[in-house]
């Protein structure tokens, strides 16, 4: 990707897919089918095990429908400890073998969240000590420079709700203290309204370090109930927090003005959190999705 557009993608997210295997969820032949159908021609590759993890075999199915791949999907846990590299690398390396694979250019990683998403219970504090900021910094400077050198891949930290980077406060901490070499902001949209971070502030004040996006918008009255109730970010999913664009925050057409004004080329893949949903309801709001966002830039595409 060299011409300096915003190429609009997808995910396995925007069909319901949180997980390797489960039968609430789409099916991946059925996911690849309507993706090619609703008129993308990126993705991301989901939950590891969710698409085919053979690269020949997967390779062929997104040739038949005129589909590459974006990026994979890691989850790590540094502000735990340094001896979280083993446990997160392992994974990592699969996803990264695979992304790499495919001629993905980007990893997209995602941190532990503090509070069980089912039960709501707290499995740790909600923040973080000096020496557990510490390691988060070091385990994503060391993840970074890894894949950056064992599979020329970038490291997009995606903040997230019910994690400990979320707030504006937290990325911008996160920022300052990591290197831009190895690690830069997967601006996810949705998660920052969620969290009451700008994802025009950090477009405008942190240019360089937007690598890549998730685009999907909230429900500010749903999101209201949210907190006034602390609801977990699954119970909120569950509630509707999540909405189809244009209908919620933050603007989308002010992002993609934003994210063009930077004047290079970027990811923009939409991701509208919806497990479990039926299976006939994704793909007709991925066609309306890809048609807003297309009417939003001048330099906004598909391809």
């Amino acid at each position: 990707m060299t011409e300096n557009k915003l190429i609009i993608g997808t995910a396995p997210d925007s069909w319901g897919v949180w997980f390797a295997d489960d039968p609430k969820q789409t099916p991946w032949e059925r996911f690849l089918d309507e993706v090619a159908e609703s008129g993308y021609k990126w993705i991301e590759l989901g939950p590891y095990g969710y698409l085919p993890t053979d690269p020949t075999r997967l390779a062929e199915e997104l040739k038949q429908r005129d589909l590459q791949v974006t990026a994979g999907t890691v989850f790590t846990a540094f502000h735990r400890g340094l001896d979280q590299w083993e446990s997160a690398w392992e994974p990592a390396r699969k996803v990264a073998e695979l992304t790499a694979a495919m001629g993905g250019e980007h990893i997209v990683v995602i941190p532990a969240m503090w509070r069980d998403d089912v039960t709501g219970e707290a499995v740790e504090s909600g923040t973080l000590t000096d020496k557990a900021w510490s390691d988060l910094f070091a385990g994503h400077n060391r993840l970074g420079k890894t894949l950056l050198e064992d599979f020329g891949l970038k490291q997009q930290f995606h903040s997230h709700a019910d994690s400990h980077v979320g707030a504006q406060e937290d990325i911008e901490t996160l920022l300052a203290a990591t290197d831009p070499k190895y690690l830069n902001l997967c601006l996810d949209t949705g998660h920052a309204e969620y969290c009451g971070a700008s994802s025009l502030e950090l477009i405008k004040n942190y240019p360089d370090r937007i690598g890549y996006l998730h685009l999907k918008q909230i429900n500010p009255e749903i999101l209201k109930r949210v907190n006034e109730e602390n609801m977990t970010w699954a119970a909120a999913n569950l509630a509707g927090v999540m909405t189809e664009p244009p209908n919620g925050l933050p603007d989308l057409r002010a992002v993609i003005e934003a994210v063009e004004a930077l004047n290079r080329p970027i990811f923009g893949i939409v991701e509208q959190d919806m497990y479990p949903v039926a299976f006939d309801v994704p793909m007709p709001i991925a066609k309306r999705t890809r048609n807003y966002l297309l009417s939003c830039g001048s330099r906004t595409t598909v391809n």
